[in-house]
């Protein structure tokens, strides 16, 4: 697999869309050929609470929504699904005020899954995840899970690995990365122990924590998005930032790592400057993108959806207008693929097509299209084209969008 991926990890001066001031963010990146695939940013010092673990007590039951809303901390509320409570995976109380399944007052552990965006709260859940590089460790079930990226011989490996490392008489479930396909068997294992031991302290210690108690915090941003990359594709690590680099640096030591990390010292050109981290992520906030051929996209945020309008714009159609729309077509697929990953669009997506009147070539567009979809590392799919001509994506929503995380919407 060629490896065209670089992470960098830098600082730079971005509008803030709420404050209208200048303000630093940290921006954390990855490029592909020297342009910017994916990108999120948080003011510098500031840190996220996505997949952190608390002792929240609930507030209050929606039966009509079959839900909970839980207080995670003084004025932080989350949105507890009824539905990620399994029956036989009961939540961990640590303090229960009835024989109720769950009622006000009740306090359990939780783990936030999707952070709050615009007015919407943060979702939490009661199956609690520890990842790793190699592996996941879950509470919500006990099976074993195989990245479904993982080419079949990788897949026969690991699962004849498992039956050796895993026991039978389990209280959690094991999924195993996409990275462990780099893996050994000893790197997997001692991950796996590691794991356990943490999984199995936070279940026996949960009940002697008080309320509000951060009792497992996430990695900062930039060691998740290094741990949770394919590094079959990384050739290498970038900073400007000391203490980023010392701490990768160190983790790194012993590790058998098949790319680069290199501190970034040219003081004539900042690494920012370099890779146009600004240019390109402001670009990234535009409505209307232009294709190469001289057409446009033009993506339209919502509260509830993501409209997306191709535009044959500037493009003198030839003879055969609908072989030059098909290809009109084709690269407008290419770059919403690439946008949805960039600006971290999600939910729900209509995009419309310029009209084909050959039934085949809608076959084959939707066909290129679900391959460029692959190269989302955040799953993807590809519904269907409805009856109207529309195109319709859903693409699960794990963190705040890059506009919402420049303040660019009212909450």
């Amino acid at each position: 697999m060629e490896k065209n991926q670089k992470l960098i990890f830098t600082k730079a001066e971005l509008m803030n869309r709420k404050t209208h001031l200048p303000t630093l963010y940290d921006i954390y990146a990855v490029y592909e050929d020297s342009k910017m695939a994916e990108a999120f940013v948080q003011p510098s010092g500031s840190e996220g609470v996505l997949n952190d673990m608390y002792v929240a007590r609930v507030q209050n039951i929606v039966k009509n929504l079959n839900a909970a809303f839980v207080e995670i901390s003084p004025g932080m509320r989350g949105y507890l699904p009824f539905d990620e409570i399994k029956e036989d995976q009961p939540p961990l109380f640590t303090k229960k005020n009835s024989k109720k399944a769950i009622t006000v007052g009740d306090e359990l552990v939780v783990q936030v899954i999707k952070e709050a965006a615009r007015s919407k709260d943060a979702i939490v859940s009661t199956n609690l995840s520890f990842a790793g590089e190699y592996l996941a460790l879950t509470s919500g079930n006990d099976q074993i899970g195989i990245s479904s990226k993982l080419s079949k011989a990788d897949t026969g490996r690991l699962k004849e690995l498992a039956k050796k490392i895993v026991p039978t008489d389990r209280s959690y479930g094991v999924i195993f990365r996409t990275n462990a396909a780099k893996a050994d068997k000893n790197q997997i294992l001692m991950e796996f122990n590691d794991l356990k031991a943490e999984y199995d302290a936070l279940i026996k210690t949960a009940h002697t924590r008080t309320l509000y108690s951060c009792l497992r915090k996430e990695q900062p941003l930039y060691f998740k998005m290094l741990r949770d990359m394919d590094k079959r594709k990384l050739s290498e690590v970038l900073t400007d930032d000391p203490e980023i680099y010392e701490r990768l640096n160190k983790a790194m030591q012993n590790e058998n790592r098949g790319y680069g990390l290199r501190f970034y010292e040219d003081q004539m050109l900042a690494l920012a400057k370099l890779y146009r981290v600004k240019e390109q992520i402001e670009s990234a906030l535009k409505k209307r993108v232009w294709l190469k051929s001289g057409a446009n996209i033009v993506i339209e945020p919502t509260e509830a959806l993501t409209v997306i309008d191709v535009n044959s714009g500037k493009n003198i159609a030839g003879k055969d207008r609908n072989l030059y729309h098909y290809k009109i077509n084709l690269e407008a697929a290419a770059e919403i693929a690439w946008q949805l990953r960039l600006r971290n669009i999600s939910g729900i997506i209509l995009i419309d097509f310029i009209d084909l009147c050959d039934s085949e070539q809608n076959a084959k567009l939707l066909e290129e299209f679900r391959k460029y979809l692959k190269q989302d590392s955040i799953p993807v799919k590809l519904v269907d084209m409805t009856k109207l001509g529309l195109v319709e994506l859903t693409r699960k929503k794990q963190k705040k969008s890059l506009a919402e995380q420049l303040g660019c919407y009212e909450e």
